[in-house]
């Protein structure tokens, strides 16, 4: 009945600004402002039709008094449901549907914590444990709305779609069971994954899924090899070199529908912390700075547009391994492409993070014609260096460093040694990175008074890496951790029996646009002969 109650008091509000925020619910290119699209057409559509991305035509405005304060009382559910409908016009899915989409993306006995994702005090900081969900990822949280939105839509055009996935290890495990979980015939996953380098549990998250709906590739390349055949594979959606008028579709963190559902939990940890900490929610004295692990900028994009409407948001702050542009263009303007080095936080190897230009676009004020002009050089050259005027926009709001495998074990085993709490190499990432830009954060604190307004975003859990914490805190400390703390379900998965995938492999002496040409040939033949 609670839940009723409040839900409806949320319509209310949003019912009152209808017919205001209706023009606003549709979407554009980052690369031109012309043309609008359906939140439907953008969804299905993964990149615009020039190769942009897809950003709302305007971002709302969240207030204290008609946001934050009601918010504050609503479950995770509650709140997806209320971010969500300020982007998707009532006329593409009703309030019914909506609410019930949610509802099911979040169900509470699929989850570890009650609370979905739990905030808790870790040191003088707070910690936001985002890996709670099937798949024990961040990804969890955004891809499962997502599958489920496309699955609604699927079935409402009668439109046979297959969602087209690169994994560098998280991203795929939480497709493949969000579309497992649907059992949509109408809706169909192949996932790609760079060959030895993904964890043997997440390949096993994606290997034992026993689903028609699921096929599961590996290739030999680096991690983001299989975006371009992909890429254009959705931008030549119209081509008939598929059976049965099938639909592709891409769900990594360039659709649009990534960071718009990733910002939700960007909302829930403010609320979560102010309410710890006493403060009134939308208090723009108080201000949160957030740290996390950062790959293809879809998380902290996601928490860059919250922060652009208005939730009290501080800096934004990157912590990357050595495959470091993220790092590169925070620190001195330079997005330049460099070849993937392994490194033990695999999930954030990223030669080129896509939603850079999501970002970009915001910080110049939606200036369509430059964020075209600096991603064609990009696409051009590999290489583009941000003047000294844009480079100080972006430090306005974001933050990073640089963590090396050393660094990461070394923040892994302080936080086991001082604060009893084993992260994974990916969140280690993140506490490293936090230390290196001044947040001493392990330390216990004896009063509020003395906590940071600081979160480190935890994004996935210790069960998926055993390798890597292994290296950090050896056997023995696997190994107790293992005891103590190994989830069963994640027991369970270990136990199946694995799938053969298919491979793409390399050609001695082709070029790697060459490769990827066959790459692209191959994948469309598995869709044509199992969907």
């Amino acid at each position: 009945q609670n839940i009723r109650t409040s839900l409806f008091a949320i319509r209310y509000v949003f019912a009152i600004n209808l017919s205001m925020s209706m023009s606003t619910m549709k979407y554009k290119s980052t690369r031109d402002g012309n043309r609008e699209y359906s939140f439907e057409q953008a969804l299905f559509s993964g990149y615009a039709p020039d190769g942009g991305l897809f950003v709302p035509t305007s971002l709302p405005s969240i207030t204290a008094e008609e946001h934050l304060m009601p918010w504050s009382k609503l479950t995770f559910p509650e709140l997806a449901y209320s971010v969500l409908r300020m982007f998707i016009s009532p006329t593409e899915i009703n309030d019914e549907d909506l609410e019930e989409i949610c509802n099911k993306s979040f169900l509470a006995d699929e989850f570890d914590d009650e609370t979905l994702v739990p905030v808790k005090k870790l040191g003088s900081a707070f910690i936001a444990e985002l890996f709670h969900g099937p798949t024990f990822c961040f990804k969890d949280m955004g891809m499962r709305p997502v599958i489920r939105i496309l699955s609604h839509f699927a079935t409402l055009r009668n439109k046979p779609t297959t969602l087209l996935v690169s994994t560098t290890g998280d991203t795929g495990p939480a497709a493949v069971h969000a579309v497992s979980d649907v059992a949509n015939p109408l809706l169909t996953i192949i996932v790609h994954y760079p060959h030895g380098q993904i964890s043997d549990f997440q390949r096993k998250q994606l290997t034992t899924v026993d689903s028609k709906c699921v096929k599961i590739v590996s290739f030999e390349g680096g991690g983001d090899d299989m975006d371009w055949p992909i890429k254009k594979t959705l931008l030549m959606n119209s081509d008939n070199d598929t059976a049965g008028g099938r639909t592709f579709c891409g769900v990594n963190s360039y659709n649009i529908g990534r960071p718009l559902m990733q910002m939700v939990h960007f909302i829930w940890i403010y609320l979560r912390m102010v309410e710890q900490l006493g403060v009134e929610p939308g208090d723009t004295n108080f201000m949160i700075d957030m740290v996390l692990p950062t790959g293809a900028m879809g998380n902290i994009t996601g928490g860059y547009m919250a922060k652009q409407m208005g939730v009290p948001i501080g800096m934004l702050c990157a912590g990357v391994n050595i495959n470091d542009i993220t790092h590169r263009v925070i620190e001195n303007g330079e997005f330049h492409r460099k070849k993937i080095q392994k490194t033990l936080s695999d999930a954030i190897n990223i030669e080129v993070p896509y939603n850079f230009e999501r970002i970009a676009f915001y910080i110049t004020g939606g200036n369509h014609v430059l964020v075209k002009e600096w991603m064609l050089i990009m696409e051009q050259t590999q290489q583009l260096t941000l003047d000294t005027k844009w480079l100080a926009r972006l430090k306005k709001d974001f933050r990073s460093a640089r963590v090396t495998d050393d660094e990461m074990c070394s923040a892994l085993r302080q936080a086991h040694a001082t604060l009893s709490y084993v992260a994974d190499p990916h969140t280690a990432v993140a506490m490293a990175a936090a230390e290196k830009l001044g947040y001493v954060f392990t330390t216990e604190t004896s009063s509020e008074e003395e906590m940071m307004p600081m979160a480190i975003l935890a994004t996935a859990s210790p069960c998926k890496f055993q390798e890597a914490v292994t290296v950090a805190l050896g056997e023995v400390g696997w190994k107790r951790w293992e005891e103590d703390s190994f989830p069963p379900r994640a027991q369970r998965t270990l136990q199946k029996e694995e799938n053969e995938p298919y491979h793409y492999p390399q050609k001695e002496g082709s070029s790697l646009s060459e490769v990827q040409s066959e790459w692209r040939k191959m994948m469309i033949d598995i869709v044509n002969n199992n969907f």
